[in-house]
């Protein structure tokens, strides 16, 4: 990484996209997904992480809010706050048409991994610098999203049975001007002296944790 005062938040995003295609993550639910081993089970699955993972980020983005309540940082933290507000009815639907009542109860998964990302992203809204954050979020929106999407059109390709809602709400792409002013979060939190290298660490943490997410959807191999 060049000298400290140099770095943008582009460098940070080509080092953490570099770093993805030497050490990739991986999405077992897609492998799953390529092997024909995807199941309504897994769906159910994801469905009942999500909702445990919506919870943690209203939290997260509410502290991060406290935090840093100035803009662009302040933002960031409502649209995403609204951003899962928003998702909430339509997770709902998704659940009812699975057959799950109790996303918080009965239903809620119990792998230690459905709960990774929920640790690490309460973990950085109370510990990381606004940089930090900021950039963790640009990296959740990319690689959340593009596996959602990547999912449901192997679904539609296959002829997969899936609920029509559940198609709709995992359907939508990266939004592109979120994830910008998650980027703009991140120079100003350079600008005002972050660390670019504890930035990169604590958005490759939440990454390995979306791993565990799909790995919690996927299910035993």
């Amino acid at each position: 990484m060049a000298d400290s005062s140099s770095v943008t938040s582009r460098h940070l995003v080509d080092e953490l996209t570099a770093r993805r295609e030497k050490e990739p993550v991986g999405n077992a639910l897609l492998d799953a997904a390529a092997d024909g081993r995807l199941s309504v089970d897994a769906l159910r699955r994801l469905v009942s992480t999500e909702a445990q993972c919506h919870l943690a980020e209203l939290g997260a983005y509410g502290t991060v809010l406290s935090r840093f309540p100035r803009r662009p940082a302040a933002d960031l933290s409502i649209r995403l706050a609204r951003l899962v507000h928003d998702a909430q009815p339509k997770l709902q639907q998704c659940a009812q048409a699975l057959g799950l009542d109790d996303l918080h109860g009965s239903d809620r998964p119990t792998e230690r991994a459905a709960y990774t990302f929920n640790g690490t992203l309460s973990w950085l809204a109370a510990q990381g610098s606004q940089a930090a954050f900021a950039l963790a979020s640009a990296t959740d929106l990319r690689v959340y999203f593009s596996g959602c999407a990547e999912l449901v059109r192997h679904i539609r390709r296959s002829g997969f049975e899936a609920p029509q809602s559940f198609l709709t709400y995992y359907e939508d792409e990266t939004p592109q001007e979120l994830e910008q002013l998650a980027l703009d979060v991140v120079q100003d939190g350079l600008d005002r002296g972050d660390d670019p290298r504890d930035a990169v660490f604590c958005a490759r943490l939440l990454e390995e944790s979306i791993g565990d997410f799909w790995r919690a959807a996927a299910g035993p191999a």
